[in-house]
């Protein structure tokens, strides 16, 4: 079997020299590797750091307030210069210190009694009604004021009433002792208030005054 490939093309008889070759281009290469210097960039080639310092803002003291205006002076007291010849009255000073040996006499005004009145309940001349006993209980009849409360509720009976007699005979002072309600009391003492001036009670021939009880009766027809 004859062989395809012309010997001008055959590569085997070359294979010595590419292999030569080969060693030769990977020592250089080593070489380069090793020979090559590895040059750090400078600091100046980095780049430069901008710092932009801010200006303090200063902040100006507080203002104090003005101080407050001085007081006004004082007035002053003007001396009237005498002259030698003027004649200046003498003026008598009375002392007026008072120590533990100096006397001082107190006046005390005198205190007033005042003196009440008494009241008597008996004396030698009893008040009387204008006309005695009988004419004062006709004028309680007359003016006799029934409530309509007490009919109502058949209220009747006697209020016992007191009064004082005045010196000059009128009468004052009017209190209920013992009532009976239903408004009976309060008609009681309208009664007795409406009495005209009685003949008011003597002691030793002088009038005074006297405390007299008075039944009011109340009956129902």
């Amino acid at each position: 079997m004859t062989p395809r490939k012309q010997p001008e093309a055959d590569l085997e008889r070359r294979r010595s020299s590419f292999m030569l070759m080969g060693i030769l281009c990977a020592l250089a290469l080593t070489l380069v590797a090793f020979e090559w210097t590895a040059f750090e960039k400078s600091a100046g080639d980095l780049g430069q750091l901008q710092m932009d310092f801010l200006e303090e803002e200063v902040i100006p003291p507080s203002a104090t307030p003005p101080p407050p205006p001085p007081p006004p002076p004082a007035p002053t007291t003007v001396l009237e210069i005498v002259e030698d010849e003027k004649k200046i009255e003498q003026v008598d000073v009375i002392d007026t210190e008072v120590d533990q040996e100096t006397n001082v006499q107190t006046f005390e005004a005198p205190e007033e009694k005042v003196e009440e009145e008494q009241i008597f309940t008996i004396v030698e001349k009893m008040p009387t009604f204008p006309g005695g006993e009988k004419e004062m209980f006709k004028f309680l009849a007359k003016v006799q004021e029934y409530p309509q409360m007490a009919v109502d509720a058949g209220i009747q009976g006697t209020v016992y009433v007191t009064f004082v007699v005045d010196k000059d005979g009128k009468v004052k002072d009017i209190k209920v002792l013992r009532g009976l309600g239903g408004g009976l009391d309060e008609a009681a003492v309208r009664m007795v208030s409406k009495m005209p001036p009685w003949e008011p009670g003597m002691q030793r021939g002088k009038p005074v005054k006297v405390q007299y009880n008075l039944p009011v009766r109340f009956t129902l027809k």
